[in-house]
């Protein structure tokens, strides 16, 4: 029995001293995110990636049968151009900087550090999401969000919008976009940009590319896709799917085009 009992007694004592160590990585983990996110760093990690891009933009050499981006873009505007989740590095250097054009992006503290790269290239940008099935929209901000964006549409503004949605399904748009195009009568813009070169960060849900210097750029913008005014949820659907083949038509042939592996 006494044996028993000093083996607990050890066993207490060992844990006993891990609790110390556990709430000091705890606090500090919390520390490591809390000055990741101070307005300071992102701002500094924010010049640090637009300069990266601009680089990159310079390096890039423009690959054969890419769509002359400035005509399409020109020629539907405003429009919403929609893109896939892991792209969205490239989209800023694709926009005419003439293009007045507003970006949407998500609420979240990460997505901080995109906002201020989109606004160095002279976009603006409106913050919300239209969250996943089964979750309610407004408490994503995505009502007052599609709002917003249907009246920058309204001003003049193309709108620049990832189609997929947020940690769901990877290359399926969703609902937003093509309710953005009904209530606004502008038209969707299915588009890609791809490098030759790239890292992809195959760790993330949505696989991520980085685009790296010294390579080829090619861009691809599809037919313009309207959804009528009147369109029910029957339509809406129907739709959502003929966007999501157009979008993920355009990023397979961007990838054919700057010869580069998926």
């Amino acid at each position: 029995m006494r044996g028993a009992e000093e083996g607990r007694s050890e066993t207490a004592k060992a844990t006993a001293g891990k609790k110390p160590f556990k709430q000091w990585r705890r606090r500090y983990r919390r520390l490591i995110r809390s000055v990741g996110r101070s307005r300071f760093v992102t701002s500094l990690a924010g010049a640090l990636v637009y300069h990266a891009l601009r680089f990159v933009d310079a390096t890039q050499s423009r690959a054969e049968g890419s769509t002359e981006e400035r005509q399409a873009l020109f020629a539907s505007h405003p429009a919403i151009i929609g893109l896939w989740h892991g792209q969205h590095l490239l989209a800023p250097l694709v926009r005419p900087k003439d293009l007045p054009s507003v970006a949407l992006l998500s609420r979240n503290a990460d997505a901080e550090l995109n906002a201020l790269v989109v606004e160095r290239f002279g976009a603006s940008t409106v913050r919300g999401s239209g969250g996943r099935e089964g979750e309610t929209r407004a408490d994503k901000g995505g009502a007052r969000a599609l709002i917003a964006l249907r009246r920058a549409l309204g001003l003049g503004k193309s709108v620049v919008m990832i189609a997929d949605i947020s940690k769901g399904a990877p290359r399926q748009a969703g609902l937003g976009i093509v309710t953005l195009a009904k209530i606004s009568g502008r038209p969707i813009l299915p588009s890609a940009a791809v490098t030759s070169r790239r890292h992809v960060v195959a760790s993330s849900w949505d696989r991520t590319t980085i685009p790296l210097p010294f390579g080829r750029m090619a861009v691809v913008i599809g037919d313009p896709i309207h959804v009528p005014m009147d369109a029910d949820a029957a339509i809406l659907e129907a739709k959502r799917k003929e966007v999501t083949d157009a979008i993920e038509w355009a990023n397979q042939r961007a990838i054919e085009l700057a010869g580069t592996k998926r």
